[in-house]
């Protein structure tokens, strides 16, 4: 029988059922930058999407004034322009979201851009989804979601009350220069007293008169030890020497064969404390004075720190907290790892038992703590390879400040020693490092030791050589950004989050401009500044503009209503405004000749005041457009043509740079100025370098440089 072909019957299975997974609904969480975004979502994990707002999304209207000051001062917002798939894309997800967490900066602004979003999302303020932290560290993000709380509309209002005001100040001011000066002026509170100090600075300037003085320095030596000494008085008072003929009676005095006796030797032993933990204010101070940071990038480069750095397998991470601050509080654990960390890398000699508190000053929110390092143990040596050179810099120098406020002090021993003969007196000091303390991480300026041989009452050192020299006093400094940041912080005008804006506002509408790091107001400037202070006293009063900041303070604290506090300000302001328009005649900014005819139509070019400063331009204009940047010349041949002259030009940031009149035609360019010469060695083009000993000539290539006298 032939075998069976059939397949065989395999037996029946059962159908395996379709799981069905239910989406789990995640929690939104929603901040104002992409970075911060991206460090946040790494710490919540996979039930938490967040997503940036990219700052405000709603404002009050470019175009008009914004605020009904009939119906109690309220304002119009819109959605500001371009945030349109921002908001859209927000929306979405907020609907499909199980919870929306709005976690944006913890200040009055980042207050303002919760309270906006949830209007927009729909959602109550009164439910508590507003989250903040002071530093964006896993342990702290974690810890406040655990603890949301509603928005606080005592900091919405503060902030509020400040947009109000600014735009009531702006929006009132600004037309009426606009049609008495020139279009693209602008005022404000805040700017408008930098302005007003910059200006009262170059008058003291101009009316300063030097006072002559003369010093004599000396050297006196006692057995092989040399020391130097400086004349003190006569009669074993202090006495001044206005004059050639004061040092002349000196000098007659003293009697080269006879030695000077030491009278007096007082021995004493000094602490020097360290500095607080930075504010923003001395952030930007010290950044502008010892890094050569603008405010606005200081500001830029702290906020990247804050809102996460990526450290490797660590991920990104916050290396320090909070950028705006005016307190220098600091958190007992960030303290003890602080003392933990001093101890074992340089010692518990090292490491403060109390650290030095600052005291907080009248004007201070105290809401944050200082501005420190998340983490003592990220020294700036194991983030290097993961910073930016900038970034670098300024995180190394908020790690080193705020370690060294944990520190114990530094002890100087010092030595004071008055030498007499003949009832003149010279005076020597001498100082000696006994324990450096803080010095070992952070010190303010470098410090030599200054070594007197050992001296005793009664002991008899003789005069080796005297030195008169000529001086006369100097005028006050234009204020740097650093000193005018000071200024304003001292006299109680405008908040940690004001200063880098309005220095920027200033320089953008050319009231001011900076030359040697230094503010010199233009002519605009005066002018400006000029028309403010006749119509608008109390703008310029820095009294009335500090008190007008501590009652927005009191707003954010629930003891004023920013109804009144803006009610009380406007109502005076808005009758000055009216007579001012009365009042004040159109100012005609004369156009200056050139002294040279335009090379297109042959007319003559005149030199008119712009935006961004004088400029040459057509007479002829709008017939002819001709116009032209005014430079400066060097009196040096382009090195790379031969042809033009080289002249001083500024980039887009204000910078200067050095280029060749004949621009495009020879696209010569350099950072530093050229000499006029070429190297030696490499025929190369020389030029002027600064540096910590002075001025120098230096070959770009490196192979050459000259010392210059100062």
């Amino acid at each position: 029988m032939p075998t069976s072909t059939q397949p065989k019957k395999t037996p029946k299975t059962k159908a395996k059922k379709k799981r069905t997974t239910r989406k789990v609904k995640k929690n939104l969480v929603i901040v104002e930058s992409p970075s911060k975004a991206k460090t946040i979502e790494k710490y919540l994990g996979s039930r938490y999407k967040v997503m940036a707002s990219l700052g405000h999304i709603r404002d009050l209207p470019k175009s008009k004034m914004g605020i009904n000051v009939d119906n109690n001062y309220e304002p119009h917002y819109i959605s500001i322009r371009g945030k349109g798939d921002v908001i859209k894309e927000l929306r979405k997800e907020a609907k499909k979201a199980k919870q929306v967490y709005l976690a944006a900066d913890p200040d009055r602004e980042g207050e303002a851009i919760a309270w906006h979003l949830s209007y927009l999302l729909g959602l109550d303020p009164n439910d508590k989804n507003r989250v903040v932290f002071n530093e964006i560290t896993k342990d702290t993000v974690k810890n406040a979601f655990k603890n949301p709380r509603a928005i606080d509309m005592n900091l919405v209002d503060a902030q509020q009350a400040r947009r109000i005001l600014d735009r009531l100040v702006g929006y009132s001011i600004s037309p009426l220069l606009w049609s008495k000066v020139k279009k693209g002026l602008s005022a404000g509170r805040v700017q408008s007293i930098a302005l007003n100090l910059i200006i009262q600075r170059e008058r003291e300037i101009k009316e300063f008169i030097p006072e002559e003085y003369w010093n004599i320095d000396s050297q006196f030596k006692k057995g092989r030890s040399k020391f130097d000494a400086a004349f003190y008085g006569l009669k074993g008072k202090k006495t001044a020497l206005k004059n050639n003929e004061d040092v002349q009676n000196v000098l007659s005095k003293i009697s080269k064969e006879k030695p000077f006796e030491v009278a007096k030797v007082i021995k004493k032993e000094r602490k020097r404390f360290p500095a607080l933990p930075f504010t923003t204010s001395t952030m930007q101070q010290t950044a502008n004075n010892s890094l050569k940071f603008r405010t606005q990038k200081t500001m830029m480069i702290a906020q990247q720190l804050y809102e996460g750095i990526n450290i490797g397998r660590g991920g990104s991470v916050g290396l320090i907290t909070y950028m705006r601050t005016d307190s220098t509080r600091v958190s007992t654990i960030a303290k003890h790892e602080a003392a933990g960390f001093i101890t074992e890398n340089y010692g518990s000699d090292y490491a403060a038992i109390k650290p030095r508190a600052g005291k907080l000053s009248e004007n201070a929110q105290d809401a944050h703590e200082a501005i420190r390092p998340s983490s003592v143990l990220r020294t700036p040596g194991s983030m290097e390879k993961y910073l930016t050179k900038d970034q670098m810099k300024l995180y190394s120098l908020v790690w080193s400040r705020f370690v060294a406020s944990q520190m114990t002090p530094a002890i100087v021993d010092t030595v004071r020693a008055d030498l007499e003969q003949n009832e003149v007196t010279f005076r020597a000091n001498g100082s000696k490092m006994k324990f450096p303390g803080y010095t070992k991480v952070y010190a303010e300026s470098k410090r030599k030791d200054n070594l007197l041989p050992n001296l005793s009452e009664g002991d008899e050192v003789s005069l080796v050589k005297t030195d008169p020299s000529q001086h006369f006093t100097l005028p006050p400094a234009r204020y740097s950004e650093a000193t005018l940041i000071k200024t304003l912080e001292e006299n109680g005008v405008g908040r940690p989050s004001t200063y880098a804006p309005t220095l920027s506002t200033i320089q953008k509408r050319y009231y001011v401009k900076l030359t040697a790091r230094k503010f010199e107001p233009t002519e605009l400037g005066e002018i400006v500044n000029s028309m403010i202070a006749e119509c608008f006293p109390d703008i310029l009063d820095v009294k009335f503009t500090a008190d007008l900041e501590d009652e927005l303070d009191e707003i954010e604290e629930g003891k004023q209503e920013w109804v009144n506090v803006i009610d009380q300000f406007y109502r005076p302001f808005a009758k000055e405004v009216t007579s001012a328009e009365q009042k004040l005649e159109k100012v005609k900014i004369k156009d200056e000749p050139a002294g040279f005819n335009c090379d297109i139509c042959g007319a003559p070019m005149l030199i008119k005041m712009g935006r961004y400063g004088k400029f040459y331009a057509c007479s002829r204009f709008p017939d002819c457009r001709n116009t032209k940047a005014i430079v400066k010349k060097i009196g040096v041949t382009c090195p790379k043509c031969s042809k033009g002259e080289v002249v001083e030009r500024k980039s887009k940031k204000n910078r200067i740079f050095y280029g060749c009149s004949r621009y495009p035609d020879c696209d010569f360019i350099s950072w530093d100025q050229p000499v006029g010469r070429n190297c030696p060695k490499c025929k190369h083009y020389l030029v002027y370098k600064k540096s910590k000993k002075g001025a120098q000539v230096k070959c770009p290539n490196g192979d050459y440089e000259e010392e210059l006298q100062k």
